[in-house]
């Protein structure tokens, strides 16, 4: 029998897993060990809405957060993550194709206190070449499957696939993921900007879900995505006020939480967090859901873009959120911790 593709042998490697690592805890492991250390300092957030003392946000606790000060500007533009090893890592990617690591220093109960050890390398092409050289380094949104990594590039609307664990920053892609044709009518510059794994026991299981970050208008859905090795099906999500999807992660429920983050000139800063029920994700649904979060520039927000879930010791579900500073001495690399009751 003829060898598949290898961006079906990717989808194909990727349905076979059925280990859903959002509730599976993830062994300690050193990952990027190679990557070019960078000095960093943090600057505490103590309250996430300014000037006030509350903690409690609906079925939100905000366990705290930084800013962080890193000496390379490199490891800026932070736009998808993950949380490893209890909290106590990250991974992320920049929207100029670096890979980012770090060791969060936090409390028992989650709540972050600093930064360290943290290092950076650049996303390889298949060939070895970077992907800045393949002008495919737009990337945006990160995810952890049992088959490896995912990593979603919005101008050229591709889904890279690399191993897990990311032991090296030498580690070359070792695929992309087959993607339908009219996902390349998105617009450049507002591709997929959220992905995430099916759930395990879930009719979505094995399957990527990918997000457009935005629509022509309010009056225009998003569209979605749900990625499988014999078909793509298609979903849609109402947007809302002018918010634009920058991330999503499956809480250890299967309900689908979105980030929505909206930045320009007319309504200033946002952010909102919103949960869809799993269930409802379906080929041709329409989805809406609850928000959890509204925070505009009365909070301690910036352009936030990244999101990640996992839960501590003790079984909570903890978020962490970050933002993208473009790279600007105008805009703030933030880390945000909450707790959700819900």
């Amino acid at each position: 029998m003829a060898s598949l593709p290898i961006h079906l042998r990717t989808v194909a490697a990727f349905l076979a897993a059925t280990v859903f690592f959002i509730t599976t805890p993830v062994l300690a492991l050193e990952f990027l060990t190679d990557g070019e250390p960078v000095k960093v300092r943090t600057r505490p957030i103590e309250t996430f809405h300014i000037g006030h003392p509350d903690r409690e946000f609906g079925a939100l606790t905000f366990l705290g957060g930084f800013e962080i000060l890193a000496s390379d500007r490199k490891t800026g533009g932070l736009s998808g993550v993950i949380s490893l090893n209890g909290g106590n890592e990250l991974l992320a990617v920049t929207d100029n194709g670096h890979w980012v690591a770090a060791t969060v220093e936090q409390t028992d109960t989650g709540a972050p206190k600093g930064l360290s050890d943290l290092r950076f390398a650049p996303l390889l092409g298949a060939d070895g070449k970077t992907l800045r050289a393949r002008w495919g380094h737009d990337t945006e949104a990160l995810t952890l499957a049992p088959s490896g990594l995912y990593v979603s590039a919005e101008r050229n609307h591709a889904i890279y696939h690399y191993a897990w664990p990311l032991l090296s920053g030498k580690a070359k892609m070792l695929g992309q993921v087959a993607v339908p044709r009219d996902l390349g009518s998105l617009p450049r510059n507002t591709g997929i900007e959220a992905l995430a794994v099916g759930p395990s026991g879930s009719a979505l299981e094995g399957k990527l879900i990918a997000i457009s970050e935005t629509s022509p208008s309010d009056a225009h859905d998003l569209s979605g995505f749900i990625l499988g090795p014999e078909k793509t099906a298609r979903f849609s999500v109402k947007r809302h006020d002018r918010f634009d999807v920058t991330d999503a992660a499956f809480l250890p429920n299967g309900d689908l939480l979105l980030m929505e983050r909206r930045f320009n000139m007319k309504d200033l800063i946002g952010l909102r967090l919103r949960r869809i029920e799993g269930s409802a994700i379906k080929p041709g649904a329409v989805l809406d859901g609850e928000y959890l979060l509204d925070a505009d520039f009365n909070y301690q927000i910036d352009n936030m873009e990244a999101l990640a879930v996992h839960q501590n010791a003790a079984g909570d579900t903890i978020l962490t959120l970050l933002s993208d500073d473009n790279r600007s001495l105008l805009q703030r690399t933030l880390l945000l911790r909450f707790r959700l009751s819900r």
